[in-house]
């Protein structure tokens, strides 16, 4: 027995000394790494081994100290954009990642219109998907996707792996993401790498750490493992499982779809996403990336009993571009389906994320910027609806007016309105109404919005705060 012992003790202490670098699952073969930074790289080795980490880019050797419980991280300097690569690591034992990319990464997060693949949901389709997998092999737009994973407390690692774009990948893969990755790998020329961590149905409060929930009492933190009533809901479970262990990878932005869960919860969204945002964005430690989100497209949200309006929510997005810097919203008032949650349109969606990006964080010029309601004035028995962005003509899509828009008097009653435009101005006016106090545009669950300017969809709004 003595013996036995003996010869396991030694045996363990063997694989103690010889065990090799292990690193996160986002770290593997067929990754991509931002380009022209120092870039993170960070796992585990044997306790106080000195890791020595080559990259084939350069040929560069840096050496870092794992610590007591064999720790390390270690900033690597990546070139301009190219590949394929390799990434060396060796603490007496070599272990390697091959095929990397150098390029363009981007974080793409939310609930389930994140999530939605290209092959769609059970009876629901992507329009145009079919044909659009059919073309999609591209060596150079490489896409991981985050298994789902709900935890009481956060941890290390995530489960998943690197896959090239291809029918038989994209197919399987976020299809917003999708269509966002090939906008830009389409106009930079560069390796484009997503990271898609997404849960249908899941809240806000889910993706956010029980500190930056503080402010909102209703968002119940649990306290035990079994306050965990929901996996995709429950405040601070996604973060723990999904998010934590992606904090740190080097990338340029992030890309959200997300806000359906909190429709029966609007009044709080502004200031939550908000908080979000610069909780994600002081954890990750590399400023103020961007962060460009869809808004929720319309929606027949009584046909689940959510008798709350829609445009609630719409109107706390709208607010978070100005609240917080170098943020966009995609605008989707074109782009729902009126008997499903999950709109059919993800290329609008990608498409829109991307148009933000390129504009925006890549300085492409010549991208439209989506139009944005400004303000209000009273000619008379006239209001006049201000634009901001908008340096082309504001117009109906579908003839010379539109239904949508409503207008009201002091006592608050709205009446249809008669509504034209001139330049980037808009007027609205109703018989009923004498002397006009406010106006409202698409104000519902569902519509199918028509007003645009430079053929991007103007969000609906309304003037007043009743």
């Amino acid at each position: 027995m003595l013996k036995r012992i003996i010869i396991g003790v030694l045996a363990f202490a063997s694989l103690q000394a010889s065990a090799k670098v292990e690193l996160p699952k986002m770290f593997g073969d067929g990754m991509v790494m931002q380009r022209e930074t120092n870039a993170w790289l960070w796992g585990t080795a044997r306790k106080d081994a000195r890791v020595k980490i080559t990259t084939s880019w350069n040929g560069n050797t840096y050496t870092v100290m794992a610590d007591g419980k064999g720790h390390w991280r270690q900033a690597v300097s990546t070139p301009a954009a190219g590949g394929p690569y390799s990434i060396t690591f060796d603490d007496g034992e070599k272990t390697a990642i091959h095929d990397i990319l150098i390029g363009e990464v981007w974080i793409c997060s939310g609930q389930s219109n994140m999530e939605m693949t290209m092959k769609g949901f059970k009876g629901q389709p992507v329009e145009n998907a079919i044909a659009d997998v059919m073309h999609s092999s591209d060596d150079g737009l490489r896409m991981f996707t985050v298994k789902r994973n709900s935890q009481f407390a956060p941890v290390d690692t995530v489960s998943g792996s690197w896959k090239k774009a291809s029918p038989a990948h994209a197919r399987d893969f976020s299809a917003t993401a999708y269509y966002f990755g090939r906008e830009l790998r389409q106009v930079l020329g560069v390796p484009v790498g997503l990271i898609v961590t997404s849960w249908g149905g899941s809240a806000c409060e889910a993706w956010m750490r029980a500190e930056w929930l503080r402010a909102f009492p209703d968002a119940k933190i649990p306290q035990t493992p079994e306050d965990v009533k929901s996996p995709n809901r429950t405040p601070t479970v996604l973060y723990n499982g999904m998010l934590k262990p992606l904090i740190g990878y080097t990338m340029r932005g992030v890309i959200w779809y997300q806000g359906e869960d909190n429709v029966p919860r609007y009044a709080t969204y502004a200031d939550m996403l908000s908080k979000m945002i610069r909780g994600w964005r002081s954890e990750w430690g590399e400023g103020d990336f961007p962060f460009y989100y869809c808004q929720i497209a319309p929606y027949d949200y009584d046909l689940i009993d959510w008798h709350v309006n829609s445009a609630l929510l719409r109107e706390q997005q709208a607010k978070v571009e100005k609240m917080v810097e170098n943020t966009g919203m995609a605008v989707l008032m074109d782009a729902g389906l009126e008997y499903g949650i999950h709109p059919r349109k993800k290329y609008e969606a990608g498409l829109r994320l991307a148009m933000l990006a390129l504009g925006n964080t890549y300085g492409v010029e010549g991208i439209p910027v989506t139009a944005r309601y400004e303000g209000m004035d009273i000619q008379g028995d006239t209001a006049v609806v201000r634009f901001e962005r908008s340096k082309e003509w504001i117009y109906f899509d579908k003839g010379t007016t539109s239904d949508l828009f409503e207008i009201a008097g002091e006592d608050r009653v709205f009446h249809p309105a008669k509504v034209w435009t001139a330049r980037n101005r808009l007027y609205v006016r109703s018989d009923a109404v004498k002397k006009p106090v406010a106006v409202r545009y698409a104000f519902k669950n569902w519509v199918v919005g028509d007003l645009f300017c430079d053929g991007l969809p103007v969000s609906s709004f309304r003037t007043d705060e009743w």
